[in-house]
């Protein structure tokens, strides 16, 4: 169960009804989207994160990496 504000609610049935789909499937696919909006907003930030604190010096080649890593 989720309780809408009116205008939303009545945006997502209008946008299910023009796309023909269920209002649970409009929900779904409209959560789904949220979600991957958020996880590449969470990646991107820690990948800035990660790029800004490289260094050379730290870094390891390929080879040795996963040698290390013993894979």
């Amino acid at each position: 169960m989720v309780v809408l504000e009116p205008r939303l609610y009545r945006w997502i049935k209008t946008c299910s009804i023009n796309e023909h789909l269920s209002l649970s499937a409009k929900l779904r696919d409209l959560v789904r989207e949220a979600y991957e909006s958020y996880e590449d907003r969470y990646w991107a930030k820690a990948g800035e994160k990660r790029r800004t604190s490289f260094t050379r010096k730290q870094a390891l080649p390929h080879k040795e990496f996963w040698k290390k890593v013993g894979l």
